[in-house]
């Protein structure tokens, strides 16, 4: 029996007990199915054997690995299943049969294709996330959040499309379909090259953060700010690790949100794009593509996902006892919700990177590979962005929702599942985030389980030098200094209610004129095409009936005559297509 469940992917338990959770209405028999499935998956993976094909199937004369641990996947299905943990906590207090099903289907869908090594089963998963996760929005139950949702929908199945066609083409080129190392330059590469991309928020290709995140329910938006992005990132380290465009790429994606992020009113959808602007750290060191930055791109996708979650999970404290998440109509909760301000506060902190928080001994492993390479705009935009990332959500999120100014607001504290799941989350952004002289468990234990730990340079890395401390306290310091300054005199921009265009604008605008476009050509030629093909197909309808029918033409005089010459003629044909595609 332990020798089959040792063949068993983890993310198939989170799936399983996702559909047992749709199918009970009790609540207390879900609670037990949300908390239970991580922890069970956690043994799995943790027991798991490294290196080797644990499940492997073939079909339809492909042969497909479904289950292998290495140490990329490891890092990675290992955040997945204590965010997914965290995660049941904090949504303990929610009653939605529908939610917790599709939460728990999309969650172990992240994980198991982390252990897919086959494009198939890759795909598979790939799609069974966006079909899942859709829920979290669509439950919301506001027209603007069913509008994001279908817009989600569409371009995460386009992503599916795109990373099977790509990988059927690479099949035909290579007959190789495994996950592995892939070049750019061949049209199927490219089109999985652009599937990744999608998902994980490249330019032009990330507006589907921003208008989908803030608009999930309450606990949707924190399970999905974990997994989707981070599935594209491993996706990416497992396939385009030393791709140079992605340098660029990443660079772009740490600066572009920050200019958004800074002007927004809603502070959910601020994070939205501070998590796009993190995503930009990671692709980044895939780009360089160094055991030292492969290693600093998975040390930031654990320590995101905590971070990430933490503040979300504030966030979602927020608007669960106040119906809000704008910053015109917050500030002063720290009085009423004095444990909320203080996670949200350690989340901040992580985010920005302040020395003995998770975002310092992460960040700085990205960092250093870049300076290392040689690649010194990109490094100057990452210092740029982490100077917007202190901006936006280390000093906006907090000081804007628990102080500012007063909104007169005197709300609850967040349910105790809620404080439960944020003191879970801080635990991990403060204690992997100290010196290992101080706890015994410190950053040297994210180290150790990272893809590349035996590395001489990451063995030999110390973020918890007096260069790294200062030139981060600096940039730091400088930061808090130009909001202090911009507050005082009234420069900083204001907190006011409206609407911030990004590029989807264009894509909006040039969809909804040509479906107007459509329906004016239709409406005006819709009858007299209508009319005309109703007349061509009546005529070949009577046409084929006289023909074939019983008392028409190629019936009469039986086989000996007309029958005879098109069976014939249709055998011919089917021996010539035989012929050219055997």
């Amino acid at each position: 029996m332990s020798g089959l469940i040792d063949t068993i992917n983890p993310g198939l338990v989170l799936i399983l007990a996702g559909l047992l959770a749709g199918l009970t209405p009790i609540q207390r028999v879900r609670q037990g199915l949300t908390l239970g499935a991580p922890v069970v998956a956690l043994i799995m993976l943790l027991t798991a054997t490294r290196d080797t094909d644990l499940a492997t199937m073939s079909m339809l004369g492909f042969d497909m690995v479904l289950y292998r641990v290495d140490s990329l996947s490891f890092i990675f299905a290992l955040a997945f299943l204590i965010a997914a943990f965290i995660n049941a906590v904090y949504a303990l207090h929610n009653d939605s049969q529908l939610e917790d099903s599709m939460a728990l289907s999309y969650m172990g869908a992240a994980v198991a294709a982390c252990f897919c090594r086959d494009f198939i089963s890759l795909f598979v998963f790939w799609e069974l996330t966006a079909i899942t996760s859709v829920f979290l929005i669509f439950l919301s139950g506001t027209r603007a959040a069913y509008k994001a949702a279908m817009r989600y929908l569409a371009l995460h199945v386009f992503s599916g499309v795109l990373l099977l066609f790509g990988a059927m083409q690479i099949y035909f080129d290579t007959g190789d379909m495994s996950v592995r190392h892939l070049e750019l330059g061949d049209p199927g590469v490219l089109l999985v090259f652009i599937a990744f991309g999608i998902k994980a928020g490249f330019p032009f290709l990330h507006t589907w953060l921003a208008d989908a995140y803030p608009k999930a329910t309450v606990t949707g938006t924190v399970v999905l700010s974990a997994f989707t992005t981070k599935l594209a990132i491993y996706a990416l380290a497992r396939t385009f690790a030393g791709e140079t465009s992605l340098v660029w790429i990443g660079a772009i994606m740490t600066v572009y949100p920050v200019f958004f992020a800074v002007v927004e009113n809603d502070l959910r959808k601020v994070l939205s794009f501070s998590l796009n602007n993190q995503l930009g750290f990671m692709v980044c060191a895939i780009g360089v593509g160094t055991p030292l930055a492969l290693n600093g791109a998975a040390a930031h996708a654990f320590c995101h996902i905590m971070y990430k979650s933490l503040l979300f999970m504030s966030m979602g404290a927020v608007l669960y006892r106040t119906g809000t998440t704008k910053a015109t109509e917050l500030g002063g909760l720290y009085r009423t919700m004095p444990w909320t301000t203080v996670f949200c506060l350690i989340g901040a902190a992580s985010i920005s990177a302040f020395p003995l928080f998770s975002g310092f001994v992460s960040k700085s492993l990205s960092m250093s590979a870049l300076a290392g390479a040689g690649f010194l705009i990109p490094w100057l935009m990452l210092l740029f962005a982490s100077a917007g990332v202190l901006e936006h959500s280390g000093i906006k999120i907090p000081y804007f929702a628990f102080f500012g100014h007063d909104s007169g607001k005197r709300p609850k504290e967040a349910p105790f599942n809620m404080l439960l799941a944020m003191g879970a989350a801080a635990f991990i952004c403060v204690g992997v985030g100290l010196p290992a002289f101080l706890n015994g468990f410190g950053f040297d234990w994210l180290y150790s389980i990272l893809p590349y730990a035996e590395d001489p340079k990451t063995v030999s890395y110390e973020p918890y030098t007096a260069d790294h401390i200062l030139t981060q306290m600096q940039l730091l310091m400088l930061a808090v200094f130009a909001f202090v300054v911009l507050q005082r005199i009234g420069a900083y921009p204001p907190e006011k209610r409206g609407i911030i265009l990004d590029t989807d604008i264009v894509f909006r605008k040039l969809g909804y004129g040509l479906a107007r476009w459509t329906g004016s050509v239709w409406n005006k030629a819709g009858p007299a095409i209508g009319s005309a093909f109703g007349g061509v197909s009546a005529r070949a309808f009577s046409r084929l009936e006289a023909a074939f029918s019983p008392r028409g033409t190629l019936a009469r005089g039986g086989f000996s005559n007309s029958m005879a010459i098109w069976t014939a003629v249709l055998l011919a044909l089917a021996l010539l297509v035989a012929f050219f595609i055997r």
